[in-house]
């Protein structure tokens, strides 16, 4: 065919990967409409029903088609609990890079409070020269920055690799702690200048107005750094659940740290050893002891489609897309498999890859209909690798459960079913 680009159809691996720049630049135009088998053409028919009728009017607030209803988060509480638990993100039946905020997960530790932002303050006090008390309007007289970031639970995807056996479940089942969504607030650092911070001060305690009182403490750097008290979650106030009417955001640190229904800043000397950073968020070693105040979400991917649940039809051409992400910084590149990591091939990366943001990556795989293994590995700026399970299994043995971003292997079945596998 004229046009055709056959350099987009070489191999650039084993099992039918082929070149990323096919997902680049007018990559998939150079070869030609109906050469991904995506395009065919429809015989004519009469006009549908919704064409031969007026539609509904005007909402005064949005809401999705019926037909996508069926796109719901997993929710799961811990029992005789009021309020314990968490809410998964469906990432398998997302595209791009931003997390609907209906479908951002959640994690509560006594549910979601009710909170009057009339009646909500937030104190900053402790070693500082002027305790400032904020209610929700002079807070939101400072000026605001905005910045797409994704955040993470540090207890994410432990259950697709730290089980004695492969649990199959959906992707976001598995690792649906995560989501991506633009936040928009004060930088924290404003606000700890004019209170005036005391020399003697290097660590903040966060406490949220939830039943739990949830409590953090936080490196005074990082909260001068890039910390925001977020007060709007892609372009609208926050909801209940992300914590309405602000939180604490902390770019690429484990997501318990962003404490929700923010209510008090004190800054400190030295750590407050709450316990949701003793009896809970510290990693138990092999030899016993335990790894503390591990807080940057390390560089990490998953293929989103094909996994559980999204089968493939036959023998043929297809996408391989999935997200990767890394607390430390930037994606620099992800490589994708098709045979079980024996070779690897560079996958694309859709703009805009972003700092401490999630990135879509894509590849397209030639499958020739038998099994297969497919997985992801990310590489981040600062030169990070994600490491297989067995290397994360190696250096931290089999009892800890938080900052698990080992690589994600899934087999593809001769029927075109997805399973999870340790590879």
């Amino acid at each position: 065919m004229p046009g055709r680009s056959p350099e987009a159809l070489k191999l650039a691996a084993g099992n039918g990967l082929l070149h990323r720049r096919l997902f680049m630049k007018r990559g998939a135009a150079a070869l030609g409409a109906g050469s991904l088998g995506l395009l065919t053409a429809l015989p004519s028919r009469a006009a549908p029903s919704w064409m031969r009728a007026p539609g509904r009017p005007m909402t005064g607030y949005g809401a999705r088609s019926s037909h996508e209803d069926a796109v719901q988060r997993l929710t799961a509480s811990v029992p005789g609990t009021d309020g314990c638990g968490i809410s998964l993100t469906p990432l398998q039946s997302l595209e791009g890079t931003i997390t609907p905020s209906s479908l951002h997960f959640e994690r509560h530790h006594s549910g979601v409070p009710e909170i009057d932002p009339d009646a909500h303050r937030l104190l900053v006090h402790g070693l500082v020269k002027r305790p400032l008390f904020f209610d929700m309007a002079s807070l939101s007289r400072y000026p605001m920055v905005s910045r797409i970031l994704f955040l993470e639970c540090s207890g994410n995807s432990s259950q697709a690799g730290l089980e004695p056996e492969p649990v199959t479940d959906t992707c976001g089942a598995l690792h649906g702690l995560v989501s991506c969504s633009e936040w928009t607030g004060v930088p924290l650092s404003v606000v700890l200048d004019e209170a005036g911070v005391d020399p003697a001060a290097h660590w903040i305690l966060a406490e949220g107005a939830d039943a739990a009182a949830m409590t953090r403490s936080i490196p005074l750097a990082k909260a001068m750094d890039d910390a925001l008290l977020a007060l709007y979650q892609n372009g609208e106030r926050l909801r209940p659940e992300n914590g309405y009417p602000v939180r604490l955001f902390l770019p690429g640190y484990e997501g318990n740290m962003s404490v929700k229904w923010l209510r008090r800043i004190k800054l400190t000397a030295r750590p407050s050893m709450t316990r949701e950073e003793t009896a809970r968020y510290t990693d138990l070693l092999p030899d016993g002891r335990s790894l503390m105040f591990t807080f940057p979400m390390q560089v990490k991917s998953v293929i989103t489609s094909p996994s559980p649940g999204l089968a493939l039809a036959g023998p043929g051409l297809y996408q391989i897309s999935g997200m990767a992400w890394s607390g430390l910084g930037r994606i620099a590149r992800v490589e994708v498999s098709a045979d079980g990591g024996a070779t690897w091939a560079e996958a694309a990366l859709s703009e805009p890859v972003l700092s401490k943001s999630m990135t879509r990556f894509r590849a397209a795989w030639r499958w020739n209909g038998a099994p297969a293994v497919i997985m992801s590995r990310a590489i981040d700026d600062s030169g990070a690798v994600q490491p297989t399970r067995a290397a994360i299994i190696a250096e931290k043995g089999m009892n800890f459960l938080y900052h698990y971003n080992g690589i994600q292997a899934w087999r593809v079945g001769g029927d075109g079913q997805v399973t999870n596998v340790y590879a």
